[in-house]
């Protein structure tokens, strides 16, 4: 039951994420900072470069949600253990964007003119992918076990 609440409590930390502010970034040290989030990342993004835009939004939105969505769907068994491999795929995809997030932080802290900060929406939105994968492999061991434990009684 743990293991249900904890998947279902992503479902509403990951619409948090998206809005928090994952990083503070400015132009030299004497401007002010804008606050930057998963979301406000991507209505750039549309506005810049679509086809990069549609690839964030499918690492950073729909494969963490989706993945979430289908793991609840597995843990009320709705949806049978066989899926569990695509969402592990989803998983891992969805981890893609947190490596794409570090590169650019790294790039702009490079750049002398620039000014970075990661701000607490970076960790929550971190948190949220790893604990979705840590969910998943619990998930697929305790279904494995009791698998397991349902032959081993026939």
């Amino acid at each position: 039951m743990i293991l249900r609440l904890a998947n279902l409590s992503l479902l509403v930390l990951y619409p948090v994420a998206w809005f928090a502010p994952l990083l503070r970034a400015g132009f030299l040290p004497v401007f002010g900072l804008s606050e930057i989030s998963v979301i406000t990342g991507l209505q750039s993004l549309w506005r810049t470069d679509v086809f990069l835009a549609l690839v964030v939004t499918v690492f950073a939105l729909f494969a963490p949600y989706l993945k979430t969505i289908g793991l609840a769907l597995v843990q009320w068994r709705l949806l049978d253990t066989r899926a569990l491999p695509v969402l592990s795929v989803l998983g891992k995809l969805a981890m893609a964007d947190i490596f794409l997030i570090a590169l650019y932080i790294t790039i702009a802290k490079g750049i002398s003119y620039a000014r970075i900060e990661v701000a607490w929406g970076l960790y929550l939105f971190t948190f949220c992918i790893l604990a979705s994968l840590v969910l998943g492999l619990l998930t697929d061991r305790r279904l494995r076990g009791l698998e397991a434990a349902c032959a081993d009684g026939q």
